[in-house]
């Protein structure tokens, strides 16, 4: 009778420990979703400072336009196209 009580037992318990490795591994708090989870933050960590440094850039090009009427100036002409008034504007068509 002793026998069988310690196979009950042991064949409960085996069913528990694979019950809770299944939820260890598998589940949405499991230890697998943790590790893609981390991974998605490593990329978007990466991704948020691209676009720091982009932002950065940005804003110093807009302190430069503000400050500088003669960055603007350049701007205006190479971007747009612009002529001050009483220039010629001449154009090559090859």
């Amino acid at each position: 009778m002793n026998q069988s009580i310690y196979k009950a037992g042991f064949f409960f318990l085996s069913l528990l420990f694979l019950y809770l490795q299944y939820v260890l591994w598998f589940e949405d708090s499991g230890i697998l979703n943790m590790i893609n989870l981390k991974r998605e933050l490593a990329l978007q960590s990466q991704q948020n400072e691209k676009l720091k440094l982009k932002n950065q850039q940005l804003y110093a090009q807009v302190q430069r336009l503000k400050e500088d009427p003669e960055v603007l100036e350049g701007r205006a002409r190479g971007e747009m196209g612009m002529i001050k008034k009483g220039e010629k504007f001449y154009q090559i068509i090859k």
